[in-house]
């Protein structure tokens, strides 16, 4: 017997290295919490979920993020773009009557593979909350930025980028590692990376950061802001190539959603930085509320 969730329920945003649990009452959220026990942090999700609902309330639990990949607790299938908070909903796993996975959502447009796993829960919510329109540009930077095409408040085609991965690795290996240790901020050096990343050679520019160590014409306090902002301009200008919309609709932190904001203008479009906790609790409520 499937039990209906009937506005009282757990809402887990269960991520690989983090997770966020929400008691959500009436369409409200009356308690939340956040911890480090991300889907690679834990052995026993059965053990994990039971000691959830021994904090927050013996409740059915609606769980969204990489807990439904293959390196989470089940794999919840992929639902085919487009897809709306409907289809979502039709397509939970269930794991038993009170407790059920969203799915993630897949593209195939023009022959190119594209997944998302708990990003659809914010998309979605964001369109659900009022946050952003039906038909518009969303980006959710992070380690893989995805940027998403709405259309008639369904998530149409998206594309992932491995922006912050990339800038991620460099920072970590090889020949620029030592030289981009410093805070990464919206600045001066930031904004000639985007400039540079105009020139569409990736690799000769991210060289020519060690080169202008080596002649003197950069200095290495800067050089993390301008990679970041030779990767970050390299993925708008991608995605802003062609498109029709004037502005993009971050969903991110404050921080990241900062950086994304100053490229997307330096590339002659508006930027609107949207609450992404707000728009995951209105995504998970619409697709609780649809649960039959």
């Amino acid at each position: 017997m499937v039990v209906s969730f009937a506005g009282r329920f757990l809402a887990v945003d269960w991520g690989t290295t983090n997770r966020r649990v929400y008691l959500i009452e009436d369409g409200a959220v009356v308690r939340t919490e956040r911890d480090d026990l991300g889907v690679t942090s834990v052995e026993d999700f059965d053990a994990a979920v039971s000691g959830i609902r021994a904090k927050f309330g013996d409740l059915p639990l609606l769980l969204a993020g990489m807990v439904g990949s293959n390196i989470g607790w089940r794999v919840a299938p992929y639902v085919a773009a487009p897809a709306g908070i409907d289809a979502l909903a039709a397509n939970l796993l269930r794991i038993d009557p009170r407790t059920a996975i969203v799915p993630g959502v897949s593209t195939l447009a023009n022959g190119r593979a594209d997944v998302m796993r708990g990003e659809e829960v914010q998309l979605l919510g964001g369109v659900a909350a009022g946050l952003v329109p039906a038909d518009a540009l969303l980006a959710q930077p992070g380690t893989h930025c995805k940027w998403v095409e709405m259309r008639a408040g369904r998530i149409a085609d998206f594309t992932t980028a491995m922006t912050g991965e990339l800038f991620a690795l460099l920072r970590t290996h090889g020949v620029l590692a030592a030289q981009l240790q410093g805070d990464v901020t919206a600045n001066a050096a930031f904004l000639a990376g985007v400039e540079e990343a105009r020139r569409r050679d990736l690799a000769a520019s991210l060289f020519g950061i060690r080169a202008a160590k080596l002649l003197g014409t950069r200095d290495d306090g800067d050089a993390a802001s301008f990679a970041s902002g030779l990767l970050i301009g390299s993925d708008v200008a991608a995605r802003l190539d062609g498109s029709p919309h004037d502005g993009v609709h971050i969903l991110s932190s404050p921080e990241l959603g900062a950086l994304y904001t100053a490229a997307i203008q330096a590339n002659g479009r508006t930027a609107t930085l949207v609450d992404s906790h707000a728009a995951f609790i209105a995504g998970i409520i619409a697709i609780e509320s649809r649960i039959q």
